[in-house]
């Protein structure tokens, strides 16, 4: 059997589809949260170049834990910088580990000669992308009757 042939590695492909499992769910994990903080980055850019142009002493509003404190732009906008800025670390962060974690898959798929296989259904999907160019356009009855 292919277990004898390999003594050094005494797992069995069912350990190793679970491994390797868990090792893409860890990278979609990745990428989900980067996705996140992508977004929470964009809120604070508009933020910034929204009340940017205003009056310092003017007052704004701002969340913090849950709580809507009034502040003024001066006070604010420092802090919400400072945040982006923070989010932009963590985002760069996040992607040397999506790298790492690529990586690691492959290297992963080499050793253990992975392939992955396309279910019936994601063949049959994409023949009919190949077929149809008019995707997600539903078109009813000229007439209505009402």
């Amino acid at each position: 059997m292919a277990s004898k042939s390999e003594s050094k590695e005494p797992v069995n492909e069912q350990v190793v589809a679970n491994m390797y499992g868990a090792m893409r769910s860890e990278l979609n994990q990745i990428y989900s949260k980067i996705t996140e903080l992508e977004m929470e980055v964009s809120e604070h850019s508009l933020v910034i170049n929204t009340i940017q142009p205003l009056d310092p002493s003017r007052r704004c509003y701002r969340m913090i834990g849950g709580v809507l404190v009034e502040r003024t732009i001066k006070e604010v906008l420092p802090a919400v910088q400072r945040n982006r800025e923070g989010l932009e670390e963590v985002i760069a962060r996040l992607n040397e580990a999506l790298e790492k974690k690529k990586k690691e898959i492959a290297d992963f798929e080499a050793k253990y000669k992975i392939r992955i296989k396309k279910s019936d259904s994601e063949v049959k999907d994409e023949s009919s992308k190949k077929e149809g160019s008019a995707q997600g356009v539903l078109v009813g009855p000229a007439s209505s009757s009402g």
